[in-house]
């Protein structure tokens, strides 16, 4: 059977929400349909893509995989018949917090000299992947290690972490901490995006308790009101300062890498550009402030 953009289209769905009932609901389809689709799908590819059972549903690791290129198809096509993108054809730059810190703009400005006619578009977006599995970005700024089937990445850099907290908290005094320092505090963790967990802890260490929540002003709210600590990295303290919170070193925690990432294939063809130039531009100094 000829494969057509609606498979792709209902696997993705089927994927999105992680049960067939409510993917059906969501694409107008009865649920056998669905399955039909998904089957047809599968025996097309010669692979099966999801675990399913009554309850619940699993994308195996080859439908993690074929997730990503399945976006990455079907937002070119939308692209390519977007009235509105018949001029220039935007690079899009996703990140889910903090962008590239403070060579945010250093790159955003060299871009714009070298590819004046390839819009750079920064985008949040508050997924681990930061668009790229949904085919909303066509690259990504990802930090700690890129474990998401279909993706490749390049290595940019490492950033220290630190501790933000409030303002008026007497940690707020010393002029640099350690994990076992927040311990005994509620330390807020972003689990949509974030690269802190209670396994940054040694084992019987953590935090005495954690404010889960899914964003980065929500993060920062969470510690500005004194609900809680927070970990982060530099970028973080350069680019979200808040007049309630105070970022100090956090000296025992390991640095978290910095990667460039898109979909294989990429989705947009000066993605190669891009994962070049912003390797030049972090080698070089990091600016002031």
């Amino acid at each position: 059977m000829t494969m057509e953009l609606r498979h792709l289209r209902h696997f993705l769905a089927i994927a999105d929400e992680a049960n067939l009932t409510r993917a059906a609901a969501r694409l107008h389809l009865t649920q056998p349909a669905l399955s039909r689709s998904l089957r047809q799908l599968e025996a097309h590819l010669g692979v099966r893509l999801a675990d399913r059972s009554t309850h619940h549903l699993r994308l195996t690791d080859a439908g993690r995989a074929f997730r990503a290129r399945a976006a990455t198809a079907l937002a070119a096509v939308d692209a390519a018949l977007d009235p509105s993108r018949l001029g220039a054809w935007p690079l899009r730059l996703g990140h889910a917090w903090s962008a590239l810190g403070t060579f945010t703009t250093p790159l955003l400005r060299r871009w714009r000299q070298t590819h004046p006619d390839t819009p750079l578009e920064l985008l949040r977006i508050d997924d681990r992947s930061a668009g790229l599995t949904a085919g909303k970005a066509d690259a990504a700024l990802l930090r700690g290690p890129l474990t998401e089937p279909g993706l490749r990445g390049a290595y940019l850099l490492s950033e220290d972490r630190v501790a933000a907290l409030p303002d008026d908290s007497p940690l707020a005094g010393r002029a640099e901490l350690t994990l076992a320092d927040l311990a005994e505090q509620s330390v807020t963790l972003n689990t949509v995006s974030g690269t802190t967990s209670s396994e940054l802890w040694p084992p019987g260490r953590g935090p005495s308790a954690t404010v889960r929540v899914g964003n980065t002003d929500d993060w920062l709210a969470a510690i500005a009101a004194g609900r809680a600590v927070g970990v982060s990295t530099a970028a973080t303290a350069a680019l979200h300062p808040h007049p309630g919170v105070a970022y100090r070193p956090l000296t025992d925690a390991p640095p978290v890498p910095v990667f460039l990432a898109w979909t294989d294939p990429p989705s947009h063809p000066a993605v190669a550009d891009l994962a070049a130039l912003a390797q030049e531009v972090t080698r070089q100094q990091p600016p002031a402030g």
